[in-house]
């Protein structure tokens, strides 16, 4: 079943990513009036929340930088409110993908069936994202709807890895820290596109070399892959509750029929690689590390 929870995720984040990534979504802020890309970000992804406040969007979002979530909220909700941004967001991430795959709202009558039983079945209880993004899975638009659907699960996986990160002792930047340290996400790229100052960045790897995970050059030791490994089954662990009501049959079947989507959005390279969410291309090894 963990190894199912790692492929819905293979196979249904590079759907969801699109509103990141694809030239419609990143326009979303400054169609908006938001200020940047960031504002626009921060505010699409905690939408489902309502009006949040930044100290409560920092704890859900997990990794970004305190200072970087409240130059953006709640500066935004003054120029447009979640209602708004919603909209704005499942119109174009909908439209994203159906410029990738134009024969989607086909697909989309199979798959919508089995993926509303499983964000249906699925508990909410200490799942933030999850329980704000699965009451938004009404839309009439079928490629809307299955978007909507993909981020729910999306939003399942992430508060359940950002508890697995809690119960390890690892702080935001901590986590990150060990992640690029490990060859996750780009060590390059990652501290400031999260928001991390030199000196947090610094501090936090200082924590991680005095519990023996990076070494002085700052490399995951064998300790500190251990440890992204146990993060990683911790989290699939966690994340197979998704399909704990599908039989086993059918879930292969969902995981078969999302496959080829999940493969035409890599292609279209809307999605750099590599990339700061660790998403590998489907037919590479899935590292644990």
């Amino acid at each position: 079943m963990e190894l199912h929870a790692r492929s819905l995720w293979l196979v249904t984040e590079p759907l969801h990513a699109v509103c990141y990534f694809a030239e419609e979504c990143r326009g979303l802020g400054r169609a908006l009036g938001l200020k940047g890309f960031w504002m626009g970000y921060f505010a699409s992804r905690t939408a489902p929340l309502g009006a949040v406040e930044p100290a409560a969007a920092t704890a859900v979002l997990g990794v970004f930088a305190p200072g970087m979530v409240a130059r953006a909220l709640p500066a935004a909700w003054s120029i447009a409110s979640p209602a708004h941004v919603l909209d704005e967001r499942g119109t174009r991430a909908a439209h994203a993908l159906r410029r990738i795959d134009p024969d989607l709202e086909r697909k989309a009558t199979e798959l919508l069936p089995p993926l509303q039983t499983v964000v249906d079945d699925a508990p909410d209880l200490a799942r933030p994202l999850f329980a704000a993004n699965r009451a938004l899975c009404d839309h009439a638009d079928p490629v809307e709807r299955l978007w909507q659907l993909v981020t729910a699960l999306r939003e399942f996986r992430g508060d359940a890895h950002l508890a697995v990160l809690a119960d390890e002792g690892l702080d935001g930047c901590e986590a990150l820290v060990l992640a690029a340290a490990s060859g996750r996400v780009p060590r390059d790229t990652i501290r400031q596109d999260r928001g991390w100052s030199e000196e947090e960045w610094a501090d936090a790897t200082d924590r991680l070399r005095a519990r023996h995970l990076v070494d002085a050059q700052g490399e995951a030791t064998a300790l500190g892959r251990r440890e992204r490994d146990r993060i990683e089954q911790a989290t699939d662990r966690l994340a197979a509750r998704l399909l704990h009501s599908l039989p086993e049959a059918e879930t292969e079947a969902l995981l078969e029929s999302l496959d080829p989507l999940a493969r035409r959005v890599l292609a279209s390279d809307v999605l750099p690689f590599p990339n700061p969410i660790g998403l590998p291309h489907l037919d590479e090894p899935v590292a644990r590390t």
